[in-house]
């Protein structure tokens, strides 16, 4: 009888333990401190099994840039909210508005112009800023005279801040070695196709730097990116990325996770170098997809850029051209990053060029 009572005692001692530890596991499993394995696409995971590189399927890492995941996403964007009236600008009114990307709430700037709205409505362009430190981020900081170049030539313009900068939710994962702001660029596109002063079939998107990247990657994934202009974009491919492009701080960029500033030792250490693992390479480069790419390219570049090297820009082109594809090219000679000195040349040329392609 005793012997029964202790086994009794023994077996509910074990079931607690297990039920514990499954609830343990759980509660780790559900708040991400174990990773949760995506329901990625048949062919990548084959893809890189094959590759031999060990955990490269349960990092979940390629899948997440690559160009074919991003396609197979889903986008919808929401209704722009108009959370404050700013000031107007000189011919078009000014607001803080929001939009919800994956679940986030994410804040921007939208202008709207003041004149006669065209019967099918304004064409608009998503404005894509370059970096800032996200902390530091203000949504009506920063690109004022970029983005009145635009909006007082009769462009809706939306300028996202995407997430983790300024008031927007979520976290800064950085643009290199996260899709996250490109989705984020993406929901903003829907978000802007709902807007009752838009014409949805005249998008046009604009990107400077950090910007010029998210742009690219935007235009071979959405068809509904009729044109886009780039300025002094992080457009080289990601083996160009790492062969022919390091920032000169010698910090590294503040309010950005430091897993997310090593996006090129983390993947090289995974999946091999671009030498080694060509094919994985080319799968997370928006060059490798420009037979796909939405619309035309009004590409801009200093020749003494030294945040990001004119060669981007050129090799661009470049492919392009191989491609079949429309783009233009202008090289400011001896100007900087921010076109400094040919600011008024070049935002001419950017709005002539989305006129000739969004009017």
């Amino acid at each position: 009888m005793l012997k029964c009572k202790v086994f009794k005692k023994k077996k509910i001692l074990i079931v607690s333990v297990l039920l514990f530890a499954l609830f343990g596991g759980y509660l780790f499993y559900s708040k991400g401190y174990f990773p949760k394995k995506p329901d990625f696409p048949t062919d990548l995971n084959n893809f890189l099994d094959e590759g031999g590189f060990v955990g490269s399927s349960e990092l979940g890492v390629p899948f997440l840039l690559s160009i074919e995941y991003l396609r197979k996403g889903n986008y919808p964007g929401s209704d722009l909210i108009i959370e404050e009236t700013l000031t107007p600008g000189s011919n078009y009114k000014r607001y803080i508005a929001s939009y919800r990307s994956e679940g986030l709430k994410v804040y921007g700037l939208l202008t709207v112009p003041e004149e006669e709205e065209p019967p099918e409505g304004f064409p608009a362009i998503i404005f894509n800023h370059g970096y800032i430190p996200p902390a530091q981020y203000r949504t009506t900081e920063k690109y004022v005279s970029y983005v009145d170049g635009f909006a007082r030539n009769g462009y809706v313009v939306f300028k996202p801040d995407f997430r983790g900068h300024g008031e927007s939710e979520g976290e800064p994962t950085g643009a290199y070695g996260s899709n996250a702001y490109t989705v984020d660029a993406l929901n903003a596109v829907s978000s802007v196709k709902k807007y009752p002063s838009v014409n949805p079939e005249k998008i046009g998107m604009w990107g400077h730097s950090m910007g010029g990247f998210i742009t690219l990657r935007s235009m071979v994934v959405s068809d509904d990116i009729k044109a886009g202009v780039i300025w002094a974009g992080v457009v080289g491919s990601y083996p160009e990325m790492i062969s022919s492009w390091r920032r000169r701080a010698s910090t590294p960029p503040p309010g950005i996770p430091s897993s997310a500033r090593r996006w090129r030792d983390e993947l090289q250490a995974a999946f091999g170098t671009p030498e080694e693992n060509p094919d994985f390479w080319n799968s997370i480069s928006a060059t490798s997809y420009l037979a796909d790419i939405s619309g035309p390219l009004s590409i801009h570049h200093g020749t003494l850029d030294a945040s990001v090297p004119s060669e981007f820009s050129e090799n661009l082109k470049g492919l392009m051209d191989k491609a079949g594809k429309e783009a233009e090219l202008f090289l400011y000679e001896g100007d900087d990053h921010n076109l400094s000195d040919s600011f008024s040349t070049a935002m001419r040329r950017s709005v002539e060029f989305f006129d000739r392609h969004l009017k």
